[in-house]
């Protein structure tokens, strides 16, 4: 009989398929890999996109910085400077309140009475003066206490004194000074 030994046609087939196996699996290996770089690629774009959009969005935000840091010393200057205009406009009302005083005295004042002494400080004033008699200080205190300069006007003392053949009245008097509001230009 004859007899074939088939082993090697099976160690044949067996090498064949492993080779077809080790293909496969050389492709898999390959395709898998080729999938990993592309897929790494994909995510390192857009990685460098996001690295890119924040370092702009940084460099942004910088520059805003600057700007809110010109703005805050903007603001800054703006606020000194409304302290100095308020200054200027407390010396300017100030300045015209005794001006306002004297020529409210001097309104007021009746033809047969003299100021003595006037002294003003700290909102305070006290007036010194001699009158022809007693109706004519009244006059004066009215007047004086209906201005708006001159509030809680007190009569200290009233004296007659002499002066050659005439009795006058001298007289003391304090009072506080009062500043009326504004009122508003007509140009």
């Amino acid at each position: 009989m004859i007899r074939i030994n088939l082993l090697p046609v099976r160690a044949a087939q067996k090498k064949e398929q492993l080779r077809g196996q080790l293909v496969v699996f050389a492709l898999c290996l390959i395709g898998v890999t080729v999938a990993c770089a592309g897929f790494y690629m994909s995510l390192s774009g857009k990685v460098s996109a996001e690295q890119e959009s924040i370092s702009q969005k940084e460099a942004e935000i910088q520059r805003l910085r600057k700007a809110i840091g010109e703005v805050a010393h903007f603001k800054k200057l703006q606020q000194e400077l409304r302290g100095k205009l308020d200054v200027l406009d407390k010396l300017k009302e100030g300045k015209s309140g005794p001006v306002h005083l004297l020529d409210e005295l001097s309104r007021v004042l009746p033809e047969k009475l003299w100021i003595t002494s006037f002294r003003e400080s700290g909102g305070s004033i006290d007036l010194e003066g001699v009158g022809l008699n007693e109706e004519t200080v009244a006059r004066f205190l009215r007047d004086l206490e209906a201005s708006p300069y001159y509030k809680n006007v007190e009569l200290r003392v009233v004296e007659q004194v002499l002066q050659g053949d005439l009795k006058l009245q001298k007289f003391s008097l304090n009072s506080r000074v009062e500043t009326p509001p504004k009122q508003p230009s007509q140009g």
